[in-house]
């Protein structure tokens, strides 16, 4: 597992309290992290997944107050620099990526497409 700079993704208050709240009421979590990945998928070519997760052998490792997040080699090159937010609105409640390598993302949220370069240096790994 890879240390990484705390910059690459972070979590905003409200997703650091809610991730500690679904934890919490988990009981024994052991070293349980937040897993963010990109899977291909959706009708703008990529969809999130974020799962609760026991770290892997090659992931990035990143701590906001105590709370942990992972990211797979492949996906941290669509993801670097994100905020994972906690969002409590009239549509649902859920996490929301703010991902700053995003181009366009289709109507209902779900999936995305990132910026040319970013999606030329996936495909080069």
């Amino acid at each position: 597992m890879t240390e990484s700079s705390t910059d690459a993704i972070t979590l905003s208050p409200k997703a650091v309290e809610k991730i500690g709240e679904l934890l919490g009421s988990q009981g024994d979590t052991g070293d349980q992290a937040l897993r963010v990945a990109v899977r291909g998928g959706g009708c703008s070519g990529f969809q999130y997944a974020l799962a609760f997760d026991a770290p892997k052998e090659g992931d990035h490792r990143f701590e906001t107050d105590g709370v942990a997040v992972v990211v797979d080699k492949t996906s941290m090159q669509f993801v670097f620099g994100s905020e994972v937010d906690w969002v409590d609105g009239l549509q649902g409640a859920g996490f929301a990526v703010n991902n700053p390598n995003v181009e366009a993302a289709c109507g209902c949220g779900s999936s995305f497409q990132v910026k040319e370069d970013t999606a030329e240096k996936a495909a080069a790994v």
